[in-house]
């Protein structure tokens, strides 16, 4: 393995979540940078001004999480985006060496990294977020910028046929995000192994403006959309077999 890129700065470190990773008990690395700037986003300091956040050294995290050895099951890496780092290999396989499960957040731009990753072995879970059906202007509004959309269908095909254990992610908002959207982006998402909705919240995020009027879907709407457009297009029961 090549380990000479060297790991990627920590700029931000979890000891303990129980919403990170469906059903276990989680510790939650952050790093900087982002090739996207979605307005909804909550972690945009990440992506606009990474220094801002001390680094923390690699050493010292290791060392905290031996302690938590038996209590949590694994590592969530997220970020930002942490495929733009060369030595996310070299940290992902640190925290394999010792003894914890990992997963990784990424928004599937870099599908190469993403199936080099999985086919090592460095990486048990992936979660993807899926921002607005595979079409570039309706991807760009919700990206804050063009993106490669065949990137993004490559990443998709690769978890869905079996690349790794998965979950794929989606912060909606009405006025992007109707029925005929999420029907759309269930097409691109059918046999996934989980997809999961979560309403936008305008308060947090990074161009508020952008979104434009209106409120938020309630957590009735969240569930019924759940229920009746992004759990039908999965291989399994909603929550199973992820």
């Amino acid at each position: 393995m090549n380990l000479r890129a060297g790991a990627p700065p920590i700029k931000g470190f979890i000891e303990t979540s129980f919403v990170d990773w469906r059903g276990a008990v989680a510790a939650v690395l952050f790093l900087p940078g982002c090739d996207l700037a979605c307005p909804f986003c909550h972690n945009y300091t990440l992506a606009s001004d990474p220094d801002s956040y001390l680094t923390l050294e690699l050493e010292a995290v290791l060392a905290r999480l031996a302690e938590f050895a038996g209590w949590i099951d694994g590592v969530v890496v997220s970020g930002g985006e942490p495929t733009l780092h060369p030595g996310l290999d070299e940290l992902l396989d640190r925290i394999k060496a010792a003894g914890f499960k990992t997963k990784l957040d990424t928004n599937g731009l870099k599908p190469g990294a993403l199936q080099d990753l999985c086919r090592r072995g460095l990486v048990d879970m992936v979660a993807m977020d899926v921002k607005a059906p595979l079409e570039p202007l309706a991807y760009a509004r919700a990206a804050g910028k063009a993106v490669d959309i065949a990137a993004l269908a490559e990443s998709i095909a690769f978890l869905i046929r079996g690349g790794a254990a998965h979950e794929f992610r989606s912060t909606i908002w009405p006025a992007w995000h109707g029925e005929r959207e999420l029907k759309a982006m269930g097409q691109a998402l059918e046999g996934a192994r989980a997809w999961t909705l979560q309403a936008m919240n305008p308060q947090n995020a990074w161009r508020p403006q952008a979104l434009g009027e209106g409120a938020p879907y309630s957590q009735e709407d969240i569930a019924r959309l759940q229920r009746e457009l992004a759990d039908p297009v999965l291989r399994a029961p909603h929550g199973q077999d992820a």
